[in-house]
């Protein structure tokens, strides 16, 4: 089995370790091992982009539907000045 020492940690990173690790009545240790194999056996959730936020955050009011407008042809660019 590997170890790992963990260089760094802020004093109020350690405090909460502590006091969690105290509610559940464990080591630090053993919370942080506990807490590690969560975070890891969580499916990674894909980056979900600003139309899908904004998708959920519109879909328990009926949705959101816009009019976009029609496409024109491309102008043609602007002669340059001699």
């Amino acid at each position: 089995m590997g170890s790992i020492t963990i260089r760094n940690l802020d004093d109020e990173t350690k405090a909460r370790l502590r006091l969690q690790a105290a509610r559940h009545q464990r080591s630090m240790e053993e919370e942080a091992r506990n807490l590690l194999r969560e975070a890891l056996l969580r499916p990674e959730q894909a980056p979900r982009s600003l139309a899908d936020l904004a998708r959920e955050r519109f879909a328990p009011l009926g949705g959101l539907v816009l009019e976009l407008p029609l496409r024109q042809p491309m102008r043609e660019p602007p002669e340059p000045e001699p």
